[in-house]
């Protein structure tokens, strides 16, 4: 790994709605706050959903930190838009689970703790409709 600082992309997971408003809310204020360059977007389900080009760039990019949902969800539509996630340069930050404080101190963190699950991701992997995780 380089001693470039990691990208970072927040999801604000607009239209599942099953992250706390108030931790989304707190995790982009502190990034806004702490003059870190990041990128946020509405909704990865939705730009997975209709193949947008920006997940392969952001995809592409040496490391990435995202705040999100479930590392193996995000693994998931960033694989099944044709942009797989490299396991080895990917810290998803779940804000369904973790405290806003821990995602904040994550996204600040210089270092990158990589925590995608491994394996092959297929069609099994995938959220079932209706399921409780919303996406």
């Amino acid at each position: 790994m380089s001693s470039e600082s990691p990208g970072i992309l927040y999801c604000h997971c607009t239209y599942a709605q099953v992250i706390d408003p108030a931790v989304k809310a707190a995790v982009l204020r502190k990034l806004c706050d702490s003059g870190q360059s990041f990128e946020a977007v509405a909704d990865l389900c939705e730009m997975a959903a209709r193949q947008d080009p920006a997940l392969k760039r952001l995809a592409g990019g040496e490391t990435v930190k995202i705040a999100a949902c479930f590392p193996r969800a995000v693994k998931w539509l960033f694989a099944s838009a044709g942009a797989p996630l490299d396991p080895a340069r990917t810290e998803v930050l779940n804000m369904r689970d973790r405290p806003e404080a821990d995602v904040s101190a994550r996204l600040a963190a210089p270092d990158l703790q990589p925590n995608l699950p491994t394996g092959k991701t297929t069609a099994a992997d995938a959220p079932k409709p209706g399921a409780s995780s919303g996406h």
